[in-house]
């Protein structure tokens, strides 16, 4: 087996909680739209604005309170009250201030890792807001390079990985999503191990390549030291 000497970690919903905001900030936007339209179909008009909208404005925050305004404007026929655009501005700012809760373990598994192997951050999303979450974590110091990148594929990893010494034999990426931390960096030749959170964005769902021996999944951060521990053994 090559030597694993590279772990790699995407950050939302996988060192800290960020889906759960999201559904907040949605479930404020149903009930801001509720005059207008039933919340069923309201989630699946917003849903297809930031599928259709990725390409415009990519991941995070920022497309997501746009794709929202956007989707207010439709299914109101443009009758839609500046309040309630006010109210969904302001329900994005209040997301970009919003303080960081580390998932479980994830403080622990981090510092432990540290040293031992060299630590990258490869994340989606918005420049500023990734960094301001990553600095407020306090895990910063602990990686050894961030990546904040539009999207997640094969070549992502491939280039990302480049440095390890056994390319992306030797390395691991470790997410929440099957869609972009776990599948692309399996076809890329790295190890993927899913941890699954109870809140996924839509967007994100994908099969498990159950099929590949370089794909694991553990039930949290606690359970990786254990894994990696497996298969260096």
């Amino acid at each position: 087996m090559t030597k694993l000497t590279t772990i790699a970690f995407d950050a939302d919903d996988t060192l800290w909680q960020n889906e759960q905001f999201f559904r907040l900030t949605q479930d404020r936007f149903a009930e801001l739209l509720a005059d207008y339209v039933e919340r069923d179909h309201l989630h699946a008009r917003l849903l297809e604005a930031e599928r259709r909208n990725l390409g415009h404005y990519g991941f995070g925050i920022k497309g997501f309170v746009l794709s929202m305004i956007e989707t207010a404007l439709d299914v109101t026929e443009r009758r839609v009250p500046g309040a309630v655009i006010a109210e969904l501005l302001e329900a994005g700012q209040e997301m970009l201030r919003h303080p960081i809760h580390l998932m479980p373990e994830a403080a622990e598994t981090i510092a432990t890792l540290s040293g031992r192997y060299r630590l990258l951050v490869i994340t989606k999303g918005d420049l500023l807001d990734q960094e301001r979450k990553l600095a407020q974590s306090g895990l910063g110091d602990l990686f050894d390079a961030v990546e904040i990148v539009s999207d997640k594929t094969p070549d992502t990893y491939t280039r990302a990985f480049a440095t390890d010494p056994h390319g992306p034999a030797g390395a691991m990426m470790v997410g929440n999503s099957l869609k972009s931390d776990v599948i692309p960096a399996i076809a890329a030749g790295a190890y993927g191990v899913h941890v699954p959170h109870d809140l996924t964005w839509e967007l994100e769902h994908a099969a498990p390549p159950v099929e590949s021996q370089r794909f694991h999944e553990v039930p949290d951060l606690g359970a990786l030291l254990p894994l990696i521990d497996r298969l260096i053994a």
